[in-house]
């Protein structure tokens, strides 16, 4: 078929289709009467549903979908004043030097309590590293015992005393007692470690015996520290209404 425009027509119809494809490039002195000379591209349907598919929703428009395009590689900023879970301070887990230093105040009842405690007693008694502890008084009943040996019993309070001089140990360990029966709690975690000469095992063992406030004392179960560590049940005090 013949073609019914001349041949000039024809360059001007094509130079027409290629500004109206690729945009018209307006100059002006107003930044705002400034239009895009670039196409705009827009995501396809099958775009669209792709990004619906991974975010399992329904409710994303063309919008919303241009939006995640923009953001894609912007990274959030750290809050940091939002405390991390793993840095927050563990409860039930007092720290030894500050017991220590507890014991020492005025009108403590851990004084009291280890005033009388012999350490040349404890130590002329030397217990394994690896060694399981065990004791109870006399008047205990056994289905009671093998409740703590067993781990059946909840502890209220715990102090590690790895790293202690024996002094400090003992004032840690007292205070803690102390602080159990202010607040009426019948089981503690005592945590001294194994060591190559046990010596902080050895006198824990032997202070624990000589307190008339103790029931009775086990080594922990695994997933309470093992032999690393006792658990403590002490007499439980007296109220008004008892």
């Amino acid at each position: 078929m013949a073609n019914l425009f001349s041949k000039e027509a024809q360059e001007q119809l094509k130079s027409l289709k290629s500004t109206l494809s690729t945009g018209r490039d307006t100059t002006s002195d107003d930044p705002k009467d400034v239009k895009p000379t670039d196409p705009v591209s827009l995501p396809t349907q099958k775009q669209v549903n792709k990004t619906v598919k991974q975010l399992g929703s329904q409710h994303i428009d063309d919008d919303k979908v241009l939006f995640m395009q923009a953001m894609a590689g912007v990274q959030p900023i750290e809050d940091k004043n939002v405390i991390s879970p793993v840095d927050k301070p563990k409860a039930n887990k007092p720290d030894a030097t500050v017991l220590s230093k507890r014991a020492a105040a005025q009108g403590s009842d851990a004084p009291t309590l280890g005033a009388g405690l012999s350490d040349m007693q404890a130590l002329l008694n030397p217990v394994a590293g690896d060694a399981y502890l065990a004791y109870k008084v006399a008047t205990l009943q056994s289905k009671v015992f093998n409740q703590l040996k067993q781990g059946k019993m909840r502890w209220y309070d715990a102090v590690d005393i790895h790293g202690c001089s024996i002094d400090e140990a003992r004032a840690a360990m007292t205070q803690l007692l102390a602080q159990a029966k202010a607040n009426n709690e019948t089981v503690v975690k005592i945590v001294h470690g194994k060591g190559v000469d046990a010596i902080l095992k050895t006198c824990v063992n032997g202070w624990l015996r000589q307190l008339p406030e103790v029931l009775a004392f086990c080594s922990a179960p695994p997933k309470d520290g093992g032999n690393g560590a006792v658990l403590v049940l002490l007499k439980k005090t007296k109220t008004d209404k008892e």
